[in-house]
């Protein structure tokens, strides 16, 4: 059956400079922040001209897929192209990009485009085309909240890494954060947890914990394991106070042992400051994110070093 082609194609008006939209776009490792499906992005390659870039999202409620995209930039063209380098079945091919119009100081076009091939009958390309239309409308209503509030994101986004040498292996110690499904037996905080992980090294858990001031938070998390220096992860089901939540926990071997670290990146919620008392301001609420998240993670990452310390004495 021959490949059968589609142009979908969308425009908006962005009430933002373009250079601010355009480094937005750019900028792929900040996408989870701010866009839902979004789970995490890593560099392949990176450069001035082009990068690589594997970009993981949700699909539906309980799994993730990955992509990897080519990139080009054309920043005084204002234009950014890209190249799906492995489509899925029955796309044969996906390439695409965003091409930007200042429209004054403060005001930005962008039409965001995809070309596909499909391998399929008349019905299959619809399907494919009203799924990238939907994923297409989606990204644009992101990229214009975070690129229209992007002076005020920066005060609201809360990004900070505590780290911990541990005397150990790197392997002990991620062993211990991989096994969330033990965390309500070791992390104090912790009361209880459901995890599943269907596909290796991808879990899905539902959590619930208490800070140092007793309130309690139930979420639900996605997280990607890489054995054994990396887990990262984002809470798609979030507390009150949070427009957003993700981080990492980072194992990297030193000749001594391995620095442990554990990063948060949170975005509060200007309509939920209440909740920490009436007159709370952003600068409150970031003060208050700092110190009770910083004190779960870091609680974590002394268990983790106790586990991989008391190992590396047997």
């Amino acid at each position: 059956m021959p490949n059968r082609r589609r142009t979908i194609a969308r425009t908006v008006t962005v009430a933002a400079p373009a250079a601010t939209v355009h480094g937005v776009l750019r900028d792929v490792e900040s996408w989870p922040q701010y866009h839902a499906p979004a789970v995490h992005a890593a560099y392949e390659e990176r450069g001035r001209e082009q990068d690589t870039v594997r970009i993981w999202s949700l699909h539906g409620r309980d799994a993730v897929r990955s992509r990897r995209m080519r990139r080009t930039f054309d920043p005084s063209g204002l234009r950014i192209t890209f190249e799906h380098l492995d489509p899925r079945p029955p796309v044969t091919a996906v390439s695409g990009g965003w091409r930007l119009t200042a429209r004054g100081e403060d005001s930005t076009e962008v039409e965001m485009w995809h070309d596909i091939e499909v391998a399929g009958d008349e019905a299959a390309v619809e399907r494919t085309a009203a799924t990238i239309a939907e994923g297409t409308r989606a990204h644009l209503e992101t990229l214009t909240a975070t690129a229209e509030n992007w002076k005020e994101l920066e005060q609201r986004v809360v990004d900070f890494e505590d780290p911990l040498f541990i005397a150990g292996s790197a392997q002990d110690a991620y062993q211990v954060l991989y096994e969330a499904d033990k965390w309500p037996e070791r992390m104090a905080h912790v009361d209880a947890i459901d995890m599943t992980e269907d596909e290796p090294n991808v879990q899905f858990f539902d959590m619930e914990t208490r800070t140092a001031d007793g309130s309690s938070h139930t979420t639900r998390s996605v997280r990607l394991c890489f054995p054994h220096h990396l887990i990262v992860y984002k809470q798609i089901e979030l507390p009150a106070l949070l427009d957003g939540h993700r981080g990492s926990w980072t194992f990297t071997t030193t000749p001594e042992g391995v620095v442990a670290a554990a990063r948060h990146i949170a975005t509060i919620k200007p309509s939920a400051l209440h909740v920490l008392g009436e007159g709370t301001t952003v600068p409150k609420a970031r003060r208050y994110l700092r110190r009770v998240l910083s004190a779960n993670s870091v609680s974590n990452l002394y268990v983790a070093k106790k586990y991989a310390e008391e190992r590396a004495d047997d």
